[in-house]
């Protein structure tokens, strides 16, 4: 109750001063009282304004010169990561022209049509071929972006079924990642939080009565086999989640209470990724930004010297430990995973009894 009337008490302090300006502004209207711009005054501000469009051009070529080798755009790690860069290069180069060409016309009228002592401005109603022109030309781009975006969202979300995906489940808690295969019959168990059970190592909830349950897979690492379609079914245990994974062009939100999904077919494993022109120098310059940290990261016990992995990470503040929140994800061959796989124990085997 205090915290409330001291509100209304500031409030009415506010309203008070407010009131007092007005008073004064009007108390001046008629007297010379030099706060009216003179022809000098526009003249500099006109200048200025050219000036400043100056500095914007000057600062977006400079950007694009030292910062527009954007190593991200040029290493998506799935077959459907190219078409969505090039949706996302369309997009920028289409805002890049607008914001040149109309910064130029706010700057430039800014300083052509500055005030003038004698200068009357000019009353204009209105034009009816200017205001066509001017909501044709936004309206037939922005269509064309969203019928191209709708198109490559919809080949990105349509799962072909008869490509035998594999199935995954990506599983979200505060603060970590657990993934669940389908096992050998690639079809996953039914699962319900409250079926959780921590004193038989039950951490998803998974149906033990369920037979597609028994030889589901449960880690806390992601292996995925190079150029195989993956189907992921996302869950979260608490809060909204997000499954991030930037290079892999797949972002999904893990909703409490329902199940989501997302699809793609992994295209680079890690090794090649790791051989990457981009990946070796980006990888370069964290090492040497480590080493010039090196006491404080041994302190922490962390890995002084930084390999590049691909991660699952969470795109939703969902706590005090989202930034920590992530998963290596891991694309081999198809051996080397088959190889991976074997050596996990299944849900079964994993029970305590």
């Amino acid at each position: 109750m205090t915290a409330f009337l001291t509100l209304i008490i500031v409030l009415f302090i506010a309203v008070a001063i407010w009131q007092m300006v007005k008073i004064f502004d009007l108390s001046q209207v008629g007297s010379d009282n030099g706060q009216v711009a003179t022809d000098k005054d526009n003249t500099l501000n006109g200048y200025l304004m050219m000036g400043f469009l100056i500095f914007i051009y000057a600062i977006t070529i400079a950007s694009f010169w030292y910062l527009g080798d954007l190593p991200l755009m040029s290493n998506s790690a799935s077959e459907h990561g190219p078409g969505l860069d090039n949706l996302m290069v369309i997009s920028m180069a289409l805002i890049f022209v607008v914001q040149t060409f109309t910064q130029f016309l706010l700057h430039y009228f800014a300083y052509k049509y500055k005030g003038e002592k004698g200068r009357k401005a000019l009353f204009y109603a209105d034009n009816n071929t200017l205001e066509a022109i001017w909501t044709f030309i936004p309206v037939v781009v922005l269509a064309g972006l969203i019928i191209y975006g709708l198109f490559t969202w919809t080949t990105i979300m349509n799962v072909d079924e008869s490509d035998d995906p594999m199935v995954i489940e990506l599983y979200a808690q505060q603060f970590n990642w657990k993934a669940r295969y389908g096992g050998e019959d690639n079809t996953l168990g039914m699962a319900n939080v409250r079926l959780i059970d921590i004193d038989r190592a039950n951490i998803l909830g998974v149906d033990e009565s369920d037979p597609y349950a028994q030889d589901d897979v449960i880690t806390t690492e992601l292996h995925l086999p190079v150029g195989r379609p993956v189907l992921f079914k996302m869950r979260s245990q608490d809060v909204l989640h997000s499954a991030y994974m930037p290079h892999f062009r797949a972002q999904m939100n893990c909703v409490p209470g329902m199940i989501t999904q997302f699809g793609f077919t992994p295209s680079v494993t890690t090794t090649d990724m790791r051989r990457n022109p981009d990946i070796i120098e980006k990888v370069k310059n964290i090492n040497t930004l480590r080493l010039e940290r090196q006491v404080e990261i041994e302190a922490k016990g962390q890995e002084l010297i930084y390999e590049f992995d691909y991660l699952l990470l969470c795109n939703k503040i969902c706590g005090t430990s989202h930034y920590n929140m992530q998963m290596k994800i891991i694309v081999e061959t198809q051996e080397e995973y088959d190889a991976w796989i074997s050596e996990q124990k299944t849900f079964k085997n994993s029970l305590t009894n």
